[in-house]
């Protein structure tokens, strides 16, 4: 019993040396999506203000592939010092555990320690003019009076976009028709041509097409308005609980000692806390999160538990 608490000890004390000497090289930001998009975009502003706070380079390295599960794997097998993290989603955080179930490859809360949650952005409802329905409550008669036959774009089973869409349908209670596109472009062009006439989508990849009135926005599917658009209401205003976010935030290998998520997550907080960040990240249809870690690691079960739900009732597979 001795032996084990002096090694429990020296574990600590180890564990408090390396937290004192942090960071003491580079740091690695490991994005599971190519560059360019939104998740590799905040990526790289998180990197930038570490980078100040800390005095040590931040680096930002994109391995896409797998729907998030490459990159998130290499962060779960890296050493747990806090010199290589992943930029986490809703996506390959949330989602994935429902779409993979015993094929993937790691568990999200055993495997890795949350750090700090970033950024909550939404999706946006559109619709092609032709449809007679200008907006959610329109939507909702409409397809009550027509079961399953309104069609929406399905941009790729297990994807937000599909999810988002099947949560909706659920909570109002009625039944749409899903048509697959590979992915959300191909789908874009098939609501402006009239072709599959409803879609949740990117709120920056459509906000031109709404502002040209090529399509017709119903709701977004964030808890609240957004600043960008702030008379579009949430779709939440009319299904009371609905909220389809997509966030994006930081996490570690687990066994990350706690002094460094510590360190790390005041850093992040105090970096995106300015009125600057914050218009910054609403031009892009993102809020600025915030919290502990542990409030992080809270939120993640939650929404594990949800688009698990979301993911058996839409029947999305992975082969």
């Amino acid at each position: 019993m001795k032996r084990l608490v002096l090694l429990a000890l020296a574990c600590a004390f180890a564990g408090s040396a390396l937290a004192q000497q942090y960071p003491a090289k580079p740091i690695r930001i490991i994005v599971p999506t190519a560059a360019g998009g939104t998740g590799d975009s905040l990526a790289r502003f998180v990197a930038d203000r570490l980078t100040e706070a800390f005095k040590q380079q931040v680096v930002v390295e994109n391995r896409p592939g797998a729907n998030g599960i490459i990159a998130t794997d290499y962060v779960v097998k890296s050493a747990p010092d806090g010199y290589t993290l992943v930029a986490a989603s809703a996506g390959n955080i949330a989602i994935n555990p429902g779409l993979y179930g015993s094929k993937l490859p790691f568990n999200p809360e055993r495997d890795l320690a949350p750090v700090a949650l970033i950024a909550n952005t939404t999706q946006i409802m559109i619709a092609h003019p032709s449809l007679p329905a200008r907006n959610v409550k329109e939507l909702i008669a409409l397809a009550r009076s027509k079961p399953g036959a309104i069609d929406y774009v399905n941009a790729g089973n297990g994807s937000t976009p599909h999810l988002n869409m099947v949560l909706f349908a659920s909570m109002a209670g009625i039944k749409l028709q899903g048509i697959v596109y590979k992915g959300s472009t191909p789908g874009r062009i098939a609501v402006v041509a009239g072709e599959t006439p409803l879609m949740i989508d990117g709120l920056i990849p459509s906000l031109p097409l709404v502002q040209s009135a090529r399509v017709r926005a119903l709701g977004v599917t964030s808890a609240k308005r957004v600043a960008i658009l702030p008379d579009l209401p949430a779709i939440g205003e009319t299904v009371p609980g609905y909220v389809g976010e997509i966030w994006y935030g930081i996490l570690a290998p687990a066994g990350t000692p706690q002094d460094i998520i510590q360190r790390l997550n005041a850093a992040i907080t105090k970096g995106l806390s300015t009125p600057e960040v914050k218009a910054r990240f609403a031009k892009q249809g993102a809020d600025v999160a915030s919290g502990t870690p542990v409030e992080f690691g809270a939120f993640i079960r939650k929404e594990i538990v949800k688009w698990t739900q979301v993911v058996k009732a839409s029947g999305a597979t992975v082969d």
